[in-house]
């Protein structure tokens, strides 16, 4: 795919933010303070969206970039299970059908939800980049429009619709810290954050357990980075070859932090004891800015809660 910059995703954004609110609500900046923090920073609540993660905002922006034979034919996309349920959410929303590939790492809990949403389910292969190649070959072979979790400059522009949401609501923001997996989200926060609002630092976020994109951005390539079991079941997995991610995280990320099981867990029970609603993205999210409080006292920091939606066995966890 030919490289994106991200003055090439700003005018996308602008007409994701004239568009996606037909399907997308906007979500609320609440200020929190937590352990550790010297002062209040701020959380935004995209568990409120929906369906329960900001997944929905690059699906809709997606589908309503189709032309009419596009989506007539409809649409095929690959998850860990918030992308899926976005996707069937706005096909569902929009009128266009849809069929959704995952892989057996996905819970029942997910897959029924996006079931009810209307689409088709697929389950193939074993893990995220195994249900993403297998979608992709369907989508070529079928003629439908393969719809990537990231690797989209209309996804990416849907998910930079969040950073024109927090430049009215903290208009001198000087931090964002966001989970990352595939790079969309941060890829699209941090294009018109980087253009509009430069002095704000764009922190990445992952677990130590599966920094797979970190490691990609340190070595300067993409490859298979080692991974293991993580809370944080939305952010694992591979990355693709060739994705636009990789070069704007390179261009409009400013650091990243790493984050131990134990500080996932234990910044979800915190949330979770706040009546939060989180999954292990936001844990990861959470926990790093944590990590960092000290460091970040008296500038005005958000805390990006990406999703609600955990499996029911990292559920069981945040009651410990």
């Amino acid at each position: 795919m030919e490289k994106i910059l991200s003055r090439d995703v700003v005018p996308l954004i602008e007409e994701a933010a004239a568009r996606v609110y037909a399907v997308v609500r906007e979500t609320p900046l609440v200020p929190f303070a937590g352990p550790g923090m010297a002062a209040p920073a701020y959380a935004k609540f995209e568990q409120l969206q929906h369906t329960g993660s900001f997944k929905l905002r690059g699906a809709t922006n997606k589908l309503m970039s189709l032309g009419g034979a596009q989506a007539a034919a409809g649409v095929i996309t690959s998850s860990t299970g918030n992308h899926g349920l976005g996707v069937a959410a706005a096909a569902q929303r929009l009128g266009i059908g849809a069929e959704v590939f995952l892989s057996s790492q996905v819970s029942d809990l997910k897959r029924e939800k996006i079931l009810a949403r209307g689409a088709r389910v697929r389950i193939s292969g074993d893990d995220p980049l195994a249900a993403e190649i297998a979608a992709r070959a369907a989508a070529r072979e079928s003629g439908r429009t393969y719809v990537s979790p990231y690797n989209d400059p209309h996804v990416v522009a849907g998910q930079g619709t969040i950073a024109v949401e927090l430049l009215r609501q903290l208009p001198d923001l000087d931090a964002v810290f966001i989970a990352t997996g595939g790079g969309g989200l941060i890829s699209g926060i941090g294009s018109l954050l980087r253009h509009v609002a430069p002095r704000a630092e764009i922190i990445g976020c992952w677990p130590e357990n599966s920094p797979v994109l970190y490691e990609c951005l340190k070595a300067g390539r993409i490859f298979d980075a080692p991974e293991t079991a993580t809370l944080s079941e939305s952010t694992a997995g591979g990355v693709e070859e060739n994705s636009i991610t990789f070069d704007l995280c390179r261009e409009v990320m400013h650091r990243g932090v790493l984050v131990t099981e134990a500080q996932i867990l234990s910044a979800m029970r915190w949330a979770h004891a706040e009546g939060w609603a989180v999954e292990g993205a936001s844990g990861v999210a959470l926990a790093a800015y944590f990590k960092e409080a000290a460091a970040y006292a008296g500038r005005k920091c958000v805390v990006l809660i990406c999703g609600g939606n955990p499996s029911p066995g990292v559920a069981a966890l945040l009651e410990g």
